[in-house]
């Protein structure tokens, strides 16, 4: 259980910020840029919610919190705490690959419905599914920051397909938000010209 008693610490007031080992890194590294990306997929998930109902509402809500679960896991290097793989365990939180398989048969339950795309979608109709564009697009540049953190140290493959997949889940959503797609806004290409 988390307990917070004071929010401010002061101890990044030198630009630097904890992760879950303990260690220190400057704010603008890598890490901390796929954590802030992670946190602002989670904030545009939550603006979409408060237009969301039922079923969608409660997966979303289950979503911020699976949000949660990545943003702890990319805090914890392989390292002391973290491990030498990716293996969760009673101190080390990780992603795991059935919160991705919750995602796709959400998407399949959702996609029963709709016809399938016959042009790109132009990302707004309904409030809700607008709402959800900007948390899809949101996501991806989670997952492009993640990507990136990839490049220079060890990311856990299932927290790198759980950012995917929910990008994928978001645009699925938007579109069954949109009267399962009758209501999508379509791409006519060259239509300004």
């Amino acid at each position: 259980m988390v307990k917070l008693n004071k929010i401010y610490t002061r101890t990044g007031d030198d630009g630097s910020t904890g992760l879950v080992d303990g260690s220190r890194i400057a704010k603008d590294a890598a890490r901390i840029a796929a954590i802030g990306a992670v946190d602002e997929a989670n904030s545009a998930i939550g603006f979409a919610v408060v237009v969301l109902e039922g079923d969608n509402r409660g997966d979303a809500t289950r979503i911020q919190n699976d949000l949660f679960d990545l943003g702890a896991d990319l805090a914890t290097p392989l390292g002391d705490i973290g491990g030498e793989d990716f293996t969760p365990g009673e101190m080390v939180l990780r992603m795991v690959p059935d919160q991705s398989d919750w995602l796709e048969r959400r998407m399949d339950t959702l996609n029963e419905a709709m016809e399938p795309l016959s042009s790109f979608v132009l990302p707004g109709g309904s409030e809700a599914a607008a709402r959800v564009h900007v948390a899809r697009a949101s996501t991806r540049r989670a997952e492009r920051a993640m990507v990136a953190l990839s490049h220079a140290e060890p990311v856990n493959p299932a927290a790198l397909t759980y950012i995917n997949r929910l990008s994928d889940y978001l645009f699925v959503l938007a579109r069954a938000l949109n009267d399962d797609g009758r209501a999508d806004v379509t791409w006519v290409p060259g239509a300004s010209r």
